[in-house]
């Protein structure tokens, strides 16, 4: 086998070096701008009675308690009932308390507060739990969105 001459071999190593230290230095092909990410305006939370969670350094909310009325199922009612969550917004402007409910008269299923829009987005259970058994562990999902600039 004929050997090449070490300056053939050494040349194309010495110009794969040469370029790689030019790519670290910067000298690359240009790659077009990402858009930028735009900033996070809602979010969905799930809060049990007594849960808190923080949606800003200085902000949170808290479902304080749940109140059911709704027929049980098995149950004979003279009407159908409601279920309303009572949450308490915490910002360094003081604490706001509010109501929400589907089918409470007076009440709706969103509100907005301080900037902030909070609307029921489901809740467990669905449905009424059934006659003479105990209270269910309710969980309620919660959409906060941002209505204006704080």
């Amino acid at each position: 086998m004929p050997r090449l001459p070490l300056n053939r071999i050494a040349a194309p190593l010495c110009l794969l070096a040469s370029l790689a230290g030019l790519a670290s230095c910067g000298v690359s092909q240009r790659t077009p701008a990402e858009p930028a990410t735009p900033p996070r305006t809602s979010a969905v939370y799930v809060l049990t009675p007594g849960a808190t969670v923080a949606l800003a350094p200085n902000a949170s909310i808290k479902l304080e308690r749940v109140n059911d009325s709704r027929c049980r199922t098995g149950a004979v009612c003279v009407w159908h009932g409601y279920i309303s969550y009572s949450f308490v917004l915490r910002t360094k402007a003081g604490s706001t308390p509010f109501v929400l409910a589907e089918q409470m008269p007076g009440a709706a299923n969103s509100a907005t507060q301080q900037g902030l829009r909070f609307t029921l987005d489901g809740m467990e259970p669905a449905e009424p739990p059934a006659i003479n058994t105990a209270v269910p562990d309710y969980r309620v999902s919660l959409k906060v969105e941002l209505t204006q600039a704080t």
